[in-house]
């Protein structure tokens, strides 16, 4: 069969959405048929691989009929994600078609186009690296900070998952930046698509035991649950390899097959043709730091060690996701469950087993219920464990007692135990441009630092000289990266999505919103009474897919219409708790009805050191309602310390007309100005 008569069976095939086929349950045993039709006609050379390739697992269901997704159709015809993407790359068009869309998202990209244009589609990809640990060299964070101006929108994104995102590349371009990422020993696969994405590990570069064994460990499942079958290579850089040598307990733990998790013989033997039925998170981290949202993850994992610190295992906590649909109650977000402990030289085993457990069982007809959070939804955690010890080959100890959880954020400076500092830096939205993204490039150039980014979208300086520090701080804050505590408190949590414009998914602004919507946050706090100082965590998201994690937010923004949102309320300042939908459709100008009377009833009715969250659960939220419904509004006073700043009008309008450009008031700017010289006066002491 020639090239274009497959685009011809493939396009019948892809039209024909409700195939049914016999025996496909996920990706069932040797035992039985999986699949009644399979094309084996490629361009590469692998095709005297198998037509067919079996999992060797169990239990296998009896035979039943069921339908798959479009998408499930697409990966099974695409020769281990190449076609027809390899062919649309060649195309004189500047965007690609459906199949090949859903492909290049495994190769870390997705296309986008501009939605503030009218008119004709403007049509560009985002791309997106994977960095365990949130790990990024010297030499690849200065290639993406030069992609970003060459081929980019001149902006660099940090993540909620410790990776980059670089958007506008134009589809000609694709090769080049990404053959310049890998080259400089940087990846985008795997960062999206139906398989393992970035894993997280604290950002904090500390010389402590449980820390390096944390990252190292997250590097270890990153590399496991990393594609075989070379297609991301063969795509970018005409099949050139720049891996660096697996630990031999990584290969150990990939090949092993001694309880049927692998598909013998094939190019993927983990993943088989198929892959898994959607996008797939996990975390590691070490007792009481929770930087990662543990809990949010299909997979948490935390180190547990003995007396001295001395790493002994981990627990492992399965079933997060965050991802919903509006007005569909049978999509929610979830947070994960205790499984059980394994002793450390398992993890690989265990991951490997609860991976297969979803590789076969997970939804795969409908992407909507696809993610493991459902599959565990529907079973239990009791026959999940049961299953998932099969393929593991051994009983699951019961989880470890933990200290609790807290949210650290690493700002600021620390030492990191081998006589070097690190620095944390704020990056409002993790949107890193104009004269921030200069200075912080000048400075990693010129010192030759390694940089870590965090889950919250910022960034750590690592390996800095103590004698660095007065001139890196002073740099840093010429160009605005100030030390934490010149930061507004309700800033250094926030979180938003990238949203408007070039998402197309989003419904309403996040990211160009929250920073209006953090000062009217502000300007209430002022208005019920409460200090300076006091904060709650917010986040916002332009759709109900939650990538900035609003469902565990104190106060959670999630977009359901043009500037308007749903209110979540009753997450935890330490991400332990699931946040719930107290309002729906509240526009963007009435925020201050629902804002007002809850932060004036917390100030007023709070146990000693209650946070907004924890409050908004003990109240209930009839009784929320109850004051939103009844809010005549309060009486504005002056706050305690109402400093005069301008002497005269014609100062204030020079001020004013500043201040506009930074989209911030007269009195805001004075005050960052204050601060920043009373800063600089500081850092000049003592150093």
């Amino acid at each position: 069969m020639t090239t274009s008569s497959f685009r011809a069976t493939d396009a019948a095939v892809l039209k024909e959405t409700k195939i049914q086929l016999r025996s496909f349950t996920g990706l069932r045993s040797s035992n039985s048929l999986a699949l009644t039709r399979h094309v084996n006609v490629f361009s590469a050379p692998s095709s005297s691989r198998p037509s067919l390739i079996r999992a060797v697992s169990t239990p296998v269901k009896p035979e039943t009929e069921i339908k798959r997704s479009k998408v499930e159709i697409i990966k099974e015809h695409s020769n281990f994600i190449r076609y027809p993407l390899n062919e649309e790359l060649l195309t004189e068009a500047p965007n690609i078609n459906e199949s090949a869309i859903q492909l290049i998202k495994f190769h870390g990209s997705y296309q986008q186009y501009n939605r503030d244009e009218r008119g004709g589609k403007s049509y560009s990809f985002m791309l997106r690296t994977k960095n365990p640990c949130g790990y990024v060299s010297n030499k690849l964070y200065l290639t993406m900070d030069d992609l970003a101006d060459e081929f980019g929108i001149k902006t660099l994104r940090l993540t909620t998952r410790q990776t980059f995102q670089l958007h506008g590349v134009l589809k000609k371009d694709l090769k080049t930046v990404m053959s310049r990422i890998i080259h400089s020993m940087g990846s985008t696969l795997g960062a999206c698509g139906d398989l393992n994405r970035n894993v997280l590990a604290p950002a904090a570069p500390f010389a402590r035991k449980d820390y390096q064994f944390a990252q190292k460990t997250a590097e270890d499942i990153a590399a496991l649950l990393t594609p075989q079958s070379g297609f991301y290579y063969d795509m970018w850089v005409d099949g050139e390899k720049f891996m660096s040598a697996e630990p031999p307990e990584v290969v150990k733990a990939r090949n092993d097959n001694s309880h049927g998790t692998n598909f013998p013989d094939s190019a993927e033997p983990i993943y088989g043709t198929q892959f898994l039925p959607r996008k797939f998170k996990i975390a590691v981290t070490v007792p009481t730091d929770n930087s990662v949202d543990i809990l949010t993850n299909d997979i948490g994992v935390a180190v547990v060690t003995d007396a001295d610190g001395e790493p002994q295992g981990f627990n492992l906590y399965v079933g997060g996701g965050m991802g919903r649909t509006h007005r569909q109650e049978s999509t929610f977000p979830r947070l994960a469950e205790p499984l059980g402990y394994v002793p450390k030289e398992d993890i690989l085993y265990a991951v490997k087993a609860i991976v297969v457990t979803q590789r076969e069982n997970g939804r795969r007809d409908d992407r909507k219920y696809s993610r493991m959070k459902y599959l565990i939804s529907s079973w239990g955690i009791e026959k999940f464990r049961s299953v998932v010890e099969q393929y593991y080959g051994r009983k699951f100890e019961p989880c470890r007692e933990l200290p609790e959880w807290e949210f650290k954020s690493y700002l600021g400076w620390h030492e990191q135990g081998d006589g070097g500092l690190f620095c944390g830096l704020h990056v409002e939205s993790g949107r890193i441009g104009g004269k921030m993204k200069k200075t912080l490039r000048e400075v990693i150039e010129k010192y030759n630092i390694d940089v870590r980014l965090t889950p919250n979208q910022n960034i750590i300086l690592c390996g800095i000289r103590k004698a660095w520090k007065r001139p890196i701080t002073a740099a840093l804050a010429q160009a605005g990266l100030l030390q934490p505590k010149y930061v507004d408190p309700l800033n250094l949590t926030a979180m938003a999505c990238p949203a408007l414009p070039l998402c197309p998914l989003a419904i309403t602004e996040a990211e160009r919103g929250i920073p209006d919507l953090i000062k009217r946050v502000r300007a209430v706090f002022e208005k019920v009474g409460l200090k300076y100082s006091e904060s709650v965590v917010i986040r916002v998201t332009g759709c109900p897919n939650g990538c900035a994690r609003p469902y565990m937010a104190e106060l959670g923004f999630v977009g359901d219409g043009p500037n308007s949102y749903q209110i979540w309320l009753g997450g935890t300042p330490n991400q332990t708790a699931l946040a719930s939908t107290f309002m729906n459709k509240v526009k963007i100008h009435d925020l201050e009805k629902v804002l007002e009377p809850l932060f004036y009833h917390w100030k007023r009715k709070r146990e000693s050191k209650e946070s907004f969250g924890s409050f908004s659960t003990r109240m209930g939220f009839e009784k929320l309602q109850e004051w939103v419904d009844n809010w005549k509004g309060v009486v504005s006073a002056p706050p305690k310390y109402n400093l005069r700043l301008f002497a005269d009008k014609e100062t204030y309008n020079k001020i004013d007309d500043l201040a506009k450009l930074q989209n911030k008031t007269a009195h805001q700017l004075a005050i960052e100005v204050i601060r920043n010289y009373v800063a600089a006066q500081e850092n000049g002491k003592g150093e």
